[in-house]
Parts: C-alpha cells; sequence; structure tokens
C-alpha cells in the first residue's frame, strides 16, 4: 500500500518515490495529466524504459491523456476510488493510447493496488 497523498502537487512531487521500475521495462510513453479545479494543473510523466521524469505544464506529444478533477484524482491515488470506476462514472477521462495508459496502474500504484 502507498503512502496517502494530500494534494495532486505532492502526488507528482512523490511519483518517483514510488514508481515501479520493474513495470516500466521496455514501456517510452509520455502521459499527460490534465487536473482541474482547486489544486489541478497541468503536468507529463516521461517514461523510458525503466526511468521515469516528472515535468510541469503541457507536453508536445504525449501518449496518453488523464483529464480529471483535482479532488477526485488525489481520491484516487489514496485508492479511495478505483481507477476504472473513475472512468466509467466519468470522473477520469482517458484520450490516446488506452494500452498504454492501462501499464499505468502498473508503473504509478495507487493505494487499491
Amino acid at each position: 500500500m502507498t503512502t496517502s497523498i494530500a494534494s495532486c502537487q505532492e502526488y507528482f512531487d512523490t511519483l518517483s518515490d514510488r514508481f515501479v521500475q520493474e513495470a516500466a521495462k521496455g514501456v517510452t510513453a509520455v502521459f499527460q495529466f490534465d487536473l482541474t479545479g482547486d489544486g489541478g494543473g497541468k503536468w507529463h510523466v516521461t517514461v523510458a524504459d525503466g526511468a521515469i521524469e516528472v515535468g510541469t505544464g503541457q507536453h508536445a506529444s504525449p501518449t496518453a491523456t488523464v483529464e480529471a478533477g483535482a479532488s477526485n484524482y488525489v481520491k484516487i491515488a489514496n485508492g479511495e476510488i478505483n481507477g476504472l470506476r473513475a472512468v466509467m462514472t466519468r470522473k477520469m477521462k482517458i484520450n490516446g493510447n488506452l494500452v498504454m495508459a492501462r501499464k499505468m496502474q502498473h508503473m504509478f500504484p495507487t493505494g487499491n493496488i
């Protein structure tokens, strides 16, 4: 189980500590996060064969984009809301390469994994 986070900024500040390198072997992708509302913002995470780099702002060519309200994303990260359920109930939207987006749950574990 991961440590709970209080904000989106804290999530991205600590993501490299929770990153699962083994799950990212052979993966090259850029994940864009567009999180709205209080505490929201834009971040992108570049994964390249087991390495991770977190940046702020919009990436020019993301592989997959995650859109959610900031408060909902904190709940997803803490395992209070299941990611798949969040997509099904429209609390989170995924655009782009959906196969690659599914790999995120193994590379960036949440409280419910």
